[in-house]
């Protein structure tokens, strides 16, 4: 479930990330979604050593962004480990995996 909160102008809201719960999507690959403003969806990933995303992303509409925290995520032949920002284009689709474990914080444009 994506939580979209407004918020005054001089408000903000902090949290632990390894407090917000974890949504298993697949096996050895968690997500946690993250309270955002409107027009975002905000998410955690966090993948184990030799996991691969249960299927296919597909961002028909809005791209995706996301930044490699830590570990290395393969996006078909390419590596790409911690502090990498990794940006996909509306109509492009992937599916991500890896071989030490990874933990990705993402974007997703929701309009």
């Amino acid at each position: 479930m994506t939580h979209h909160f407004v918020f005054q102008p001089d408000a903000h809201r902090a949290m632990r990330i390894d407090e917000v719960d974890a949504i298993e999507v697949g096996p050895g690959c968690l997500r946690r979604d993250l309270p955002s403003n409107s027009g975002a969806r905000v998410w955690i990933v966090e993948m184990e050593p030799g996991s691969q995303w249960p299927q296919v992303d597909r961002h028909d509409e809005n791209g995706e962004e996301y930044y490699v925290i830590s570990g290395e995520v393969i996006e078909g032949g390419r590596r790409y480990p911690a502090g990498t920002y990794v940006t996909f284009a509306p109509g492009s689709r992937h599916r991500p995996r890896t071989e030490t474990g990874v933990r990705l914080f993402g974007i997703n444009l929701t309009q």
